[in-house]
């Protein structure tokens, strides 16, 4: 199928999910990491307005390339560096994966005049493995209060990627504690409304559970190629 095609497939599933567990608003987050400007400038035909990158040079260069379409929206959903926090708040709309307030503290700085705020999710390492990135749930609240300081940044919620699961009531384990944190933020802060959990093996547990954003790439732009990626 075409990625147009595809994409319509997986909004009618959101659609269709969102109904069954009584969720509104579902936002699909199209991962086109790796992927050619082409195959984005297909789904932007189809309708999609909002891309993930996990590499920064990749990331900044596609966002150059589109730099003339203001109503598209660019998520940096990979773990950051130190050394990269300049080009993620110049460039992006969203950064996912904020873990520690170092990173916090040099978007804020980094981020130009003029531009709105950075939206930040705080990444949780919900199914503590060492091999991810993200915080303990028990730091969630520290790191969030010190970044609601940050003048040009703006929390807006949670993401998780959970242990890989095979089975529904597996995946809602960690789901649903994911589900309990983002409400528990919620009523500490206000604009909390974005929790990105889910992607095409755990949608529909996600979504149960509350997730307001799913991280879609292989079944909208078909198989990755790993051999060319930039950092």
């Amino acid at each position: 199928m075409s990625i147009s095609q595809n994409l319509a497939q997986i909004q009618q599933q959101i659609e269709s999910l969102s109904a069954q567990f009584q969720r509104e608003n579902v936002r699909l987050l199209a991962v086109s990491k790796t992927k050619p400007v082409s195959a984005i400038e297909e789904a932007i035909q189809a309708g999609q307005k909002a891309f993930g990158e996990n590499y920064v040079q990749e990331g900044v260069e596609k966002i150059a390339y589109f730099n003339q379409q203001a109503d598209l929206e660019w998520h940096f959903i990979g773990p950051l560096q130190s050394n990269k926090t300049k080009l993620v708040a110049a460039h992006f709309d969203w950064i996912q994966t904020v873990d520690r307030l170092k990173i916090a503290q040099r978007l804020s700085e980094q981020r130009p005049a003029g531009k709105a705020p950075l939206n930040v999710l705080i990444q949780i390492n919900i199914s503590d493995e060492a091999s991810k990135s993200g915080i303990a749930p028990e730091e969630m609240l520290p790191l969030a209060k010190e970044i609601a300081l940050l003048p040009n940044l703006k929390l807006r919620g949670l993401m998780a990627i959970p242990k890989p699961e095979h089975e529904p009531a597996q995946q809602k384990i960690a789901l649903g504690k994911m589900q309990q944190l983002f409400n528990r933020l919620q009523t500490e802060f206000e604009g909390i409304d974005t929790l990105s959990m889910g992607m095409s093996d755990d949608m529909a547990a996600a979504i149960e559970c509350g997730s307001t954003m799913v991280r879609i790439g292989t079944a909208v732009f078909g198989a990755r190629d790993y051999g060319v990626k930039a950092e």
